[in-house]
């Protein structure tokens, strides 16, 4: 969950995750409509399905994998994840690269490539060759506590840090240049066409298959611009891109599209649902009064 998201927002979603999966065994048995639930609000939904796929096949197994090679071929552990893993759970030498320990050691041996390019390799070729025969767990708990308190990213504070005379970086008077990044993807902005359609305290959804979205409910999309202008327009982020998602109001047809489902407005909730598009149904029901189960005019 903290990959790509910071722990203040994980923390709520971990506690309420935990409380309904508090093993893999339950999470394995679980649809992907519950974890999808579950996960809405988080992002990155590909973080769900790997967790859910990788629940099933530690089920599978009868027990989880305590070496690295093991850890990596379970779907959507990386190289960090598995160290963490070895290192935090067995406390066992294990070599990971978070943002904190990238940023302490860039600076420690003077590393002047960006630390998410060509410089990310002799990050980790050192946090390799720096690990003790025994003490996984303290060792890599201290390297990213010195990232996290004393060796931040602006205005380090090397009086105060336990490996300063090490540190290169500091003897070179470039602490604060390094680490050095590669320049941000630029944004790109897309547009989304899409329908509102009610009925009797209904939404009509369309449920996303083979993309990114996969497993979530958005509203149907509009493939042919209609003339009046939209009722609502919002913006809303996904990864580097800038949504902008119009929706138009259409009356409810006789039958539906391959993938849609009515939904209740009372049921919502418990449905998963890209966030742009359920803040669209909630803003658009509730101003038309559509939460009372009226059919729209």
């Amino acid at each position: 969950m903290c990959q790509q998201t910071q722990v203040g927002t994980v923390a709520p979603f971990f506690e309420r995750w935990m409380r309904r999966f508090p093993d893999c065994g339950t999470l394995a048995g679980a649809t992907e409509h519950e974890v999808m639930s579950l996960w809405q609000g988080l992002g990155y939904y590909s973080r769900a399905r790997n967790l859910h796929a990788a629940a099933k096949a530690v089920a599978a197994a009868g027990e989880f994998p305590r070496e690295i090679e093991g850890i990596r071929a379970l779907p959507g552990v990386g190289r960090y994840t598995a160290g963490a893993i070895v290192a935090f759970a067995y406390d066992e030498p294990a070599a990971l690269v978070d943002a904190n320990i990238a940023r302490v050691l860039a600076r420690v041996f003077a590393v002047r490539e960006a630390i998410d390019g060509p410089g990310l390799a002799r990050v980790w070729a050192e946090a390799e060759a720096l690990q003790a025969k025994r003490g996984g767990r303290a060792f890599n708990g201290g390297l990213m506590e010195i990232g996290a308190l004393i060796c931040t990213p602006r205005a380090p504070r090397c009086g105060e840090c336990p490996v300063a005379a090490f540190c290169e970086a500091r003897a070179k008077g470039l602490q604060e240049v390094i680490p050095s990044k590669k320049a941000k993807p630029r944004t790109v902005r897309v547009t989304e066409r899409c329908a509102l359609m009610t009925r009797n305290g209904e939404v009509l959804l369309e449920q996303q298959d083979g993309s990114r979205w996969r497993g979530l409910w958005k509203l149907p999309a509009v493939k042919k611009i209609p003339e009046k202008a939209p009722e609502l327009v919002i913006e809303y982020p996904f990864t580097h891109h800038k949504v902008t998602l119009a929706v138009y109001r259409q009356k409810a047809g006789r039958g539906e599209k391959k993938g849609c489902r009515w939904w209740s407005f009372a049921g919502l909730k418990e449905v998963p649902m890209a966030a742009g598009h359920r803040k669209a149904v909630e803003r658009m029901v509730r101003t038309a009064g559509d939460l009372s189960g009226r059919s729209p005019s």
